[in-house]
């Protein structure tokens, strides 16, 4: 599979988590960072849809630590994406 059908795929995922808050966050996020990704930034992001809702929620919004086995730069810039749509 390459790259750009590898993205478009999660990008579906990312819109249709079934947690509304979460489809949005990273939905938008998706559109907005996932034509920057290599095929490494990819798997970290597919990693990340496999969580379940609301433990990746809890972690975007501060409410429990991200475990070391999830900790990225992918993640890092997803958190950063949250903080910055809730301020902006």
């Amino acid at each position: 599979m390459t790259d750009d059908t590898r993205r478009k795929k999660l990008q579906f995922r990312a819109w249709r988590r079934g947690f509304r808050e979460l489809d949005l966050l990273m939905g938008s996020f998706a559109d907005k960072h996932l034509g920057e990704y290599d095929s490494g930034g990819l798997d970290e992001f597919e990693r990340l849809l496999e969580v379940p809702d609301w433990e990746i929620y809890a972690w975007l919004v501060g409410q429990e630590p991200v475990p070391e086995i999830h900790k990225g730069p992918v993640l890092d810039q997803l958190i950063a994406f949250r903080y910055a749509a809730q301020s902006g």
